[in-house]
């Protein structure tokens, strides 16, 4: 059977990302089942989602997807090579034959070339060689240097933000000698983090937009998926404006000691004590990103040490691959997907919270992380009622009939 692979975040799942589903079918098999690994309640760009796994997770098998799994905490919150690693790696132990992703150059050959360059040693050397040259460069601005020197114009394509992802998904693909077959479909309308005035779908960051001006999604996504974002909307569990979680993460934030922040990732090269000083000397959540950030240093980066501060993430707990794949949403034929896992047992599938009990102590203390981050998550909800803690133990897979 051949099964497609999609790593996503679907904050919210929108008409573009149908479409990414839907081409990906066409250039197969149309009879191609999909499997989507996603960012649980907190995203790479270190920000919270916009709706709940769950609800997330039910809206994209409501459009297309077969099986929904969450990609545990620390993969979330860390850089794209590690995002990467963590999903894909995921993506092939649950028996995905290829993986699909969006890319603004929409060909695939110039993507592997870039990432087989991208994968030697010698080519991090040249990185490690040209930051220490400069000090105030991020990874990311001497890793541009690096690849203009060895491929040229070539590099420009590591300027494009779907296309690094693209290109850190081959990475993970080679690097772990995986056996499956990667393809790409080209991103058109709205760039992410832009805002777009001609055709096609509108970004992800758009939308988030517009629903913090309490405007409607309506012409936007899929009318499936808008039936459960409307439910979410009509019980309080929309998260529209972060404050409530800001002010959270700020009281947690002061409670830690420098060396604490040293541990987080991307804590080291000085980055930690940075932020440790930003928190003790700034009012707000912004005041304190600004604070912290530096060429070097970037937002990105200081929003998910926040977080990974925040929610009691460690440097290495996000190395190697997931050990375990949690059920967040199904149709029927996930369900079948399921069970050839498990004859398979290539990899644990948690379909109810209490069957981790059985796992070791490593799974065990990694779903504790992140139900510990979806109680933090909840605290943002205008509902009270719907701020209680527990769920993730209480919540069992959305099963669709």
């Amino acid at each position: 059977m051949d099964i497609i692979g999609i790593v996503c975040e679907y904050n919210p799942f929108h008409n573009g990302h149908a479409y990414h589903l839907l081409m990906s079918k066409q250039a197969l098999c149309e009879d191609a089942a999909v499997i989507c690994v996603m960012s649980g309640d907190f995203m790479q760009r270190g920000d919270a989602a916009v709706y709940s796994k769950f609800a997330r997770a039910e809206a994209a098998c409501m459009c297309g997807a077969n099986l929904v799994i969450e990609l545990p905490l620390p993969w979330s919150l860390s850089s794209a090579e590690s995002f990467a690693r963590g999903s894909v790696g995921l993506l092939s132990a649950l028996g995905a034959t290829h993986l699909s992703f969006g890319s603004e150059t929409g060909e695939i050959e110039p993507l592997k070339k870039l990432s087989e360059i991208l994968i030697k040693p010698e080519f991090n050397e040249k990185i490690k060689e040209i930051l220490n040259r400069d000090g105030n460069l991020s990874y990311a601005a001497a890793r541009q240097i690096a690849a203009e020197e060895e491929v040229g114009e070539l590099s420009e394509q590591l300027e494009l933000p779907n296309n690094i992802l693209a290109i850190e998904y081959l990475k993970a693909v080679y690097g772990l000698n995986l056996p499956i077959i990667p393809m790409t479909v080209q991103r058109f309308g709205g760039g992410h983090d832009k805002e777009w005035a001609g055709s096609g779908p509108k970004s992800a960051s758009e939308l988030r937009s517009l629903l913090k001006m309490g405007k409607s999604l309506s012409d936007h996504i899929p009318e499936k998926a808008d039936k459960v974002y409307q439910r979410e909307r009509e019980q309080g569990r929309e998260l529209t404006d972060k404050s409530l979680l800001e002010i959270a993460m700020l009281s947690r934030l002061r409670m830690f000691d420098e060396e604490y922040f040293d541990n987080i990732p991307d804590g080291g090269d000085g980055a930690g004590r940075r932020l440790y000083k930003a928190v003790r000397e700034e009012g707000g959540l912004d005041s304190v990103l600004s604070a912290a950030k530096t060429k070097r240093y970037t937002l990105s980066r200081i929003r998910r040490m926040c977080l990974n501060a925040c929610l009691g993430v460690k440097k290495g707990m996000n190395d190697g691959i997931p050990p375990y794949a949690r059920v967040l949403a199904a149709d029927s034929r996930g369900c079948e997907i399921i069970k050839e896992v498990n004859k398979k047992e290539t990899i644990p599938v948690i379909t109810k919270p209490a069957s981790v009990k059985a796992l070791d102590d490593d799974c065990k203390k990694l779903f504790e992380l992140g139900a510990s981050a979806h109680d933090f998550y909840v605290l943002g909800r205008k509902a009270t009622g719907e701020r209680r803690s527990g769920a993730d133990f209480r919540q069992s897979p959305v099963i669709l009939k």
